[in-house]
């Protein structure tokens, strides 16, 4: 079922062809960015890998993922990724990345489950990213730093683009605000999770909420998380659990919150055994991924994924991400885009 916002009085500050250029001077300068800061080194990263070894994002567990046969390999069937978070940790593994470092790579997928809408295609394009660590930096102080980190290559990127096109004003923050899922919902217990992110973003133009994944007070998540990546249970900010969060700014065009990236501290075998257990899901420990990780075989690491489209949208203070990236829409979403100046690639 698709979704869209169409802003009152909507009127693109860009061309397309400024907007194109933009595009591209966004995700140059960015991941350029983003590299120095966390000592990062590119990767090239599969499109598809093979299905029943664990590897593929399991996202919220219910979205299924686009498979075909592979001929040659007796129809062996393969998975278009749905993110890369556990292939960017055996790719640390494989190529023997010290502490301190890590890769990023452009991550290219299909979800052919998603809701359609301004913030949601078939097509997703993100960075992504991981950093291997100790033991020592599996808290939430570290996590906070590397977040932090991410954010000033946003405020740079953001100057950038208005060096470019002095039309588009910076709105972030200069700091950006930290608060636990369950510190939100004790905020705002009578809205829903999306409206929580609504109302404390815009309040705050820029937070990160921890402990996504976790059941809070109320016994409800406030979104959902696989359960082998993001470590979600280890106590974290304020001693409550979650070392992993979501990073949201505040959408001038769409008057409301969206998300620009995920991260975490990953599981170790401690969190990786509880969450399984505590998700039904034990099965998963005889999975290739799995088995490498309680193995020893994989080293502690911090990751996560920035989306490219939705940054762009955000910085070029586009309506939809249609207006950035080609992919397919609904016929009455294209028509009604098209009456509110909202052009669709």
């Amino acid at each position: 079922m698709s979704y869209l916002i169409a802003p009152e009085h909507y009127k693109p500050l860009l061309d397309l062809k400024q907007t194109e250029l933009g595009i591209k001077q966004i995700k140059e300068f960015f991941q350029l960015n983003l590299s120095s800061e966390l000592r990062l080194r590119r990767v090239t990263a599969p499109l598809f890998v093979l299905k029943g070894m664990g590897i593929n994002d399991d996202l919220n567990g219910t979205e299924r993922p686009v498979s075909f046969p592979i001929k040659d390999m007796g129809d062996a069937r393969a998975e278009v990724v749905h993110s890369l978070a556990k292939w960017k940790r055996l790719t640390l593994a494989d190529y023997h990345i010290e502490p301190g470092y890590g890769v990023y790579t452009d991550m290219n997928a299909i979800r052919a489950d998603e809701e359609l809408g301004n913030l949601h295609s078939l097509y997703v394009d993100q960075w992504d990213w991981e950093r291997v660590i100790t033991t020592t930096d599996r808290t939430i102080d570290f996590l906070k730093e590397i977040v932090t980190r991410i954010y000033a290559a946003m405020i740079r990127t953001e100057y950038m683009v208005y060096e470019m096109y002095p039309q588009i004003k910076p709105c972030l923050p200069e700091k950006l605000h930290f608060i636990h899922a369950e510190e939100l919902r004790q905020l705002y217990p009578d809205l829903t999770p999306k409206e929580r992110e609504h109302a404390i973003t815009k309040k705050h133009g820029a937070v990160f909420i921890v402990g996504i994944g976790c059941p809070l007070g109320d016994g409800k998540k406030h979104d959902g998380r696989a359960p082998d990546y993001d470590d979600y249970t280890t106590p974290g900010l304020n001693g409550l659990p979650g070392l992993n969060g979501d990073l949201l700014v505040w959408d001038a065009p769409l008057q409301r919150s969206i998300e620009l990236s995920s991260m975490g501290i990953r599981v170790d075998k401690k969190a990786l055994v509880h969450q399984l257990k505590a998700s039904g899901e034990e099965r998963r420990l005889e999975l290739y991924f799995h088995k490498r990780l309680m193995n020893d075989t994989l080293p502690l690491s911090i990751g996560g994924g920035i989306g490219q489209s939705r940054l762009c949208m955000f910085y070029l203070r586009k309506a939809h991400i249609g207006e950035i990236q080609a992919s397919i829409w609904p016929q009455d979403m294209r028509e009604e885009c098209l009456k509110h100046g909202i052009h669709l690639i």
